[in-house]
């Protein structure tokens, strides 16, 4: 079949908007990508990552610089807060035999591995770029740009993240991201031999920690706090925040951590936020993905995964038909229910972690998550 679909744009350069220029290119179509940042920077720490996104790695072509450059291993170590071993959780290896069931990397290490691909794809980069109007017909979008320009597309792909510009453009008064009660706070360490998989310390009321490996030489600490206000932390303040939400987990290793945590020390903030769009996720030739229609919290580890799914789906749907409306309507069916469990079972567990909930509840969602994960999309 002869694919309908000459020149795509992609608003916005994170996970999910990479991957759909990846994958889009292998179908011999041209690609504009415009991001607004004109370094293409990504913020943050470390990302954590399950099979499933190991396996979406594998697809894209890029599971061995991950290999290379990040972390993987199988398995989840889950301890008491006093440090005594509980139990393993398995990670099932999606991707194959040869890669792990998991894994993470430093956010901006993925993200220049990523952009490496994207633009060895043949990808057309403006960077320093947005739209500023999309007007489109039924044969296609024209866009104007905050750079003078103007191009006419076969296909607009809103891939702008949590506060997305494309979103209020074709769907105005669609629902905002909400808080959820919680926040993350991230930081980078040397990783102790011991540290071999993600590891984290159960027992604490109102306060989650773990550490998970993001190279041979370095882990990243995150932990998980309650905190009812969604409000903006002075930087100066962040070390003794986290110094005194580390001091209730007695755990040898984490008061390790601890005692290493001074004025000098890189820590990232994060309220935590989610977004469920209902369908439709397009309208006409525009058609969201990622953070854009589905943002989550990290419980289930699996944002970024389904950001990039999307844009695998996405591009194998529009192989199979030259009608882009038919892709569109196969390609929000087939991610809806996927979409919607991860975000609404990270959002469950947040609640339950911030009520103290049944914990019997909790291990069951993330029981069901990760084998609703395993399954191919």
């Amino acid at each position: 079949m002869t694919l309908n679909l000459k020149k795509v744009l992609i608003v916005g350069g994170g996970f999910s908007g990479m991957a759909a220029a990846i994958e889009l290119r292998k179908l011999d179509v041209d690609i504009d990508l415009v991001e607004l940042d004109p370094g293409w920077r990504s913020y943050g720490a470390g990302i954590s990552l399950g099979g499933a996104t190991i396996r979406a790695f594998k697809t894209l072509g890029i599971a061995d610089e991950f290999m290379r450059q990040g972390y993987g291993s199988d398995g989840i170590d889950l301890c008491l807060a006093t440090g005594e071993s509980l139990a393993q959780l398995p990670t099932p290896r999606l991707a194959g035999a040869n890669l792990p069931g998991g894994g993470a990397i430093m956010r901006p290490v993925l993200a220049q591995i990523m952009a490496n691909a994207t633009r060895a794809a043949g990808t057309h980069v403006r960077l320093g770029c947005s739209f500023t109007s999309i007007a489109q017909d039924a044969a296609g979008v024209d866009v104007s740009f905050s750079d003078g320009l103007k191009e006419r597309y076969d296909l607009v792909i809103g891939a702008d993240g949590l506060n997305s510009k494309t979103r209020e453009a074709i769907f105005p008064g669609s629902p905002k991201p909400r808080y959820t009660g919680q926040c993350v706070w991230r930081m980078l360490l040397p990783r102790p031999a011991q540290i071999c998989r993600p590891t984290m310390w159960m027992g604490t009321p109102k306060v989650k920690v773990g550490v998970n490996p993001v190279s041979q030489t370095e882990m990243y600490l995150f932990v998980t706090e309650d905190r009812p206000v969604h409000e903006r932390l002075d930087p100066a303040t962040f070390p003794k925040i986290l110094i005194n939400l580390l001091a209730g987990v007695p755990a040898p290793a984490v008061q390790a951590i601890r005692e290493k945590i001074d004025a000098e020390s890189q820590i990232v903030y994060r309220p935590l936020e989610g977004l469920l769009l209902p369908r439709p996720w397009y309208q006409g030739r525009v058609v969201l993905v990622g953070d854009a229609v589905h943002a989550t919290t990290p419980h289930l580890a699996s944002g970024a995964c389904i950001g990039i799914e999307d844009a695998i789906v996405l591009a194998n749907e529009l192989s199979h038909t030259r009608e882009v409306g038919i892709a569109l309507e196969a390609f929000q069916n087939r991610r809806w229910d996927r979409c919607r469990m991860v975000v609404e079972n990270s959002l469950r567990m947040g609640e339950l972690e911030v009520s103290g909930g049944d914990k019997q509840e909790q291990a069951k969602l993330m029981q069901t998550s990760l084998m609703a994960l395993g399954a191919t999309i």
